[in-house]
């Protein structure tokens, strides 16, 4: 037995930066390009050009990787088509701010150098993410990586925007849409985020036309009332039924307004009237459209009030024309009270201001006809979602669709391809050229155009990045091969805004669709249940998981940027806290494997240290583990070996199992269950192979008396075994399997460059092996019902024990059958059945057909060890005492978060789980005292 050519340690950081590389320049990420095998493509949910690696990215492309590698593995023709995206808004911002810096603005530069500017970012700065996808072992085609900006995708959006255009399916018109004041464009729901704020509910009074009284209706936005155009009521609300069709003096106007009936007005809420300004609400103005009523605006694109209102507001700052008006209002006796009141405030996820709706000309994308057909797939079964219980959204989101807006007033982006005439006639064309041909022809002579000057909204071309990225429109071998694609993976949160725009477009412009499959990942969470949020202080980076990150730089990346101080203040603390060493370095393969184990289907999932910490523990397990093969094969020549020995019984129990374990792997990746995939490898690794077949085969390896042949045979399972095991761990853990692989590999005669390209392992029904597994089950349970006493008894693990028995025939000969492993494994050092009565002062335990004692005499003081376990009850008991009477509480479990109400029930659990266990002990204890 020689030292082996493995290092002692698994570096994580050498070895994943030399296998990486060395992965990238062999080409293996790239398709295999055989047209006779299945194609397997999956498209990345492209990032933002801007982004940096968080955690819900390390979870989506470890269960992307993980499938990609598997069906590599079995041969499939796989494509991992990876990109980004030019996230219109976020690196407009990026680039502004720098100009702000230097004292400048976008239009000091004009579009064209701004665009320039940004490019240049991009080709600078823009390639983070990229990089960082690499850290976590990603093997997209990156020969194949893709821009949302790049030339042929921008061909793809131009074509689909013209051809939806000649179909009527796009148009411009005035609509109300998501505003943000600041960045002077309109914004899509996903860049909205509402969150509650404190505000208060105003109630004016509007007087009758004729004097007879007046309807006091209710606002959280007074300053909007300049722009109402009726106040609604309920058409069976007795109280106003006689006064529809009536008409109200509008305070602070010279306008008369018209008293409306509507069902959407709830009679039970306030007053049951309802102030209806259709240019400033989206509710308004569905009810404006059933009313025909006129739509009057009354704000600038700054949120200021415009020229259509009274004189005394104009100019004014939104909120500036608030106070006035609730002034002016109280002056004159029309306003009846108000009442403070919680709301959602909805504000843009870059500038952070409040969104308004404005109406504004915008185009539009008609969705209603092209989600037909995308029902349709979903109905049938021609795309699944997974869980499916996300089709259900999915359906109602899509049965109640509204127009698209997809234009934005920004410079980045894809330019919307439509030029003006002097009239303002719009030329809609794939180019410059082709729309001053249509031009001429429409005025008889050559004229001058004038771009529209919006681009289109970010989620247009990534709604086409399936096909587009594969070379559409034109019909390219990767485009045959590899579409439609087989799997997306994303959150729930973009169902609508991406998954269901790309399943319109791809059925619309294939005639196929997109993918096959949707799975729909849950959200990644702290490990106490609450959403990572850099104002909680409870974001982990990825990479500082990977690579380990030091207490003072984790402190200052967790508040930097933050204006708040005493936040700031209070994230340094937790975090001091949590963290007084700083974080580890677990590597990549530890992260993925966590990562996996919890990719529970559709659930939210909650990341803690202690998780992460053992799969790095599962790490060295396995190095050493391979450390131990190396040692004991590595000298033996078993390539050259003829005829394979019969196998021992230790032998057909482990190759057995592998067998089943081949069979759960496969089939939990093939059905998206990663985190079952992950268990099923991880027990028979750490389980079956190291903790009981590495202790078994030492019986075999180290008995002289052993035949060449047995030796032969424990050495073959060994190799293979781990052969086999390193290549279903591969899809999630591909570092370290590559590192152990190389070394491995050779012993079976197995010369393939890289376990990426190994074939994935298949069943051999042959080896399955019902007697090994029955038979191995009982001497796993006699063994462990030793290894239990020891335990229970403080006995130290090394010393020999012996070990009286009294059993059916059947389990006396099991008992002699494996005499050597069971005497090895169990430490004894002898055994021998019992007579007709039980051994006095024994600790006892009972198996299949059999009971074993032990005597204790010599072995343990009983009257220490009873005292021993009474301390430990007594602190125990004390310690639940308290977590009952906390849960006991009711003030306790109404105001605590869930989570903690829920940490403490578990803990409540795990200390009555240990009471019984040391009452148990005490007990038998007591007993063998007499």
């Amino acid at each position: 037995m020689s030292e082996p050519s493995l290092p002692k340690t698994y570096d994580s950081a050498s070895v994943e930066q030399r296998w990486y590389k060395k992965w990238e320049e062999s080409g293996y990420f790239a398709p295999s390009g055989d047209a006779s095998a299945p194609s397997y493509c999956i498209m990345i949910p492209p990032p933002n050009v801007t982004g940096s690696l968080h955690m819900g990215h390390a979870f989506q492309d470890t269960i992307m990787d993980a499938l990609i590698r598997f069906h590599r593995m079995k041969g499939d023709n796989t494509l991992w088509q990876t990109g980004t995206d030019h996230a219109g808004i976020a690196t407009q911002m990026v680039v502004e701010r720098q100009l702000e810096r230097e004292g400048k603005s976008r239009h000091d530069l004009g579009r064209d150098a701004f665009i320039e500017r940004i490019w240049k970012w991009r080709n600078t700065s823009g390639g983070t993410i990229v990089n960082q996808l690499r850290r976590l072992g990603a093997s997209c085609d990156w020969s194949r990586e893709a821009f949302t900006m790049d030339e042929h995708l921008s061909t793809a959006v131009r074509e689909v925007f013209v051809k939806l255009h000649e179909e009527g399916l796009i148009y411009r018109g005035k609509r109300l849409v998501n505003w943000d004041p600041v960045l002077h464009t309109a914004v899509s729901d996903l860049e909205v985020l509402s969150e509650e704020e404190q505000g208060h509910f105003w109630h004016m009074r509007y007087p009758l036309a004729d004097g007879s009284g007046h309807l006091i209706v209710a606002t959280t936005r007074p300053e909007t009332m300049l722009g109402d155009t009726a106040v609604a009521v309920h058409p069976d609300d007795e109280r106003y039924q006689k006064l529809i069709g009536q008409m109200v003096k509008l305070p602070l106007t010279d306008r008369e307004i018209p008293i409306i009936a509507d069902d959407y007005v709830d009679p039970e809420f306030g007053t049951g009237c309802v102030k209806i300004t259709p240019a400033h609400d989206f509710n308004d103005y569905e009810v404006g459209k059933r009313h025909d009523l006129e739509i009057i605006n009354v704000l600038t694109i700054d949120a200021k009030m415009n020229e259509v209102c009274p004189e005394a507001y104009r100019d004014l700052d939104r909120y500036d024309a608030r106070k006035k008006i609730v002034a002016d209002l109280e002056q004159q006796g029309l306003m009846e009270k108000i009442e403070p009141h919680t709301m959602m405030v909805p504000r843009g996820d870059r500038s952070k201001t409040v969104i308004e709706p404005f109406l504004t000309d915008q185009w539009f994308v008609k969705a209603e006809t092209l989600a037909e057909e995308a029902i349709r797939v979903v109905e049938d079964g021609r795309i699944r979602f997974v869980p499916e219980n996300w089709s259900k959204t999915y359906f109602e989101w899509m049965r109640n669709i509204q127009d698209w807006c997809i234009s934005r007033q920004i410079w980045w982006g894809h330019r919307i391809p439509a030029w003006y005439g002097p009239d303002g006639t719009p030329f809609v064309a794939h180019s410059e050229a082709e729309a001053m041909q249509a031009a001429t022809e429409h005025y008889g002579k050559e004229v001058t155009l004038n771009q529209d000057e919006d681009v289109l909204d970010t989620w247009f071309s990534s709604a086409l990045w399936p096909f587009s990225t594969l070379g559409w429109p034109e019909q390219t071998n990767e485009l045959q091969q590899h579409y439609p694609t087989n799997v997306l993976v994303t959150g729930f949160d973009i169902i609508f805004f991406w998954v269901a725009r790309m399943i319109m477009m791809g059925t619309k412009f294939t005639d196929m669709v997109p993918f096959h499959t949707v799975y729909i990942h849950g959200l990644i969470l702290d490990g106490e249940g609450n959403k990572m949020s850099k104002s909680k202080g409870n974001v982990l980076d990825p990479l500082d998981l990977i690579d380990g990150i030091e207490l003072e730089p984790l402190v200052k990346k967790r508040t930097q940027d933050m204006m708040q101080a005493h936040l700031a203040e209070k994230v340094a603390k937790a975090t001091r806290k949590e963290f007084p060493n700083g974080i580890p370095a677990f590597g990549t393969d530890a992260l993925r494997f966590t990562m996996a184990s919890l990719a529970t289907q559709g659930r939210d999932i909650k990341f803690s240290l202690g998780r992460i910490e053992g799969y790095r523990n599962f790490c060295n397990k396995l190095w050493n583990a391979t450390r131990f093969v190396l040692m004991n094969v590595e000298d033996h020549d078993l390539t050259t070996q003829s005829i394979k020995p019969e196998n021992g019984f230790a032998e057909r129990w482990i190759r057995s199992q592998l067998q089943r374990v081949i069979t759960q792997v496969g089939n939990a990746i093939d059905e998206y269950r990663l985190n079952d995939a992950a268990n099923s490898i991880y027990q028979f690794l750490w389980g079956s192979y190291c903790d009981w077949y590495l202790e078994l085969v030492k019986t075999t390896l180290y008995d002289e008396n052993a035949t060449a042949e047995k030796q032969l045979a424990a050495r073959l399972t060994l190799v293979d075994v781990l052969d086999t095991s390193l290549r279903l761990l591969h899809p999630l853990m591909p570092y370290i399997t590559e590192e152990l692989w190389q070394k491995v590999a050779p012993l079976t005669g197995d010369k393939g460059p890289s376990i990426m390209l190994a074939n994935w392992p298949t069943v051999d029904e042959a080896l399955i092996d019902e007697t090994a597994d029955k038979e191995m089950n009982w001497v796993m349970d006699f063994v462990t019902a030793v290894r239990n006493i020891r335990g229970e008894m403080g006995i130290p693990p090394g010393k020999r024990l012996k070990t009286i028995v009294q059993g059916e025939t059947v389990a006396i000969n099991r008992l002699r059958d494996h005499n050597d492993f069971i005497v090895n494994l169990a430490r004894l050092s002898e055994w021998e059945e019992a007579g007709t009565t039980e051994p006095e002062g024994s600790a006892t335990a009972v198996i299949d057909q059999m009971t074993l004692f032990i005597p204790l005499k010599g072995l343990v003081d009983l009257d220490a060890e009873a005292v021993r376990l009474e301390k430990s009850l007594k602190k125990l008991d004390n310690e639940l005492g308290r977590v009952i009477k906390k849960l006991a509480n009711p003030n306790f479990v109404s105001r605590a978060k869930p989570e903690v109400v829920e940490k403490e029930r578990n803990k409540e659990h795990e200390l009555k789980e240990k009471q019984n266990g040391l009452t148990e002990a005490l007990t038998r204890i007591q007993a063998l005292r007499g």
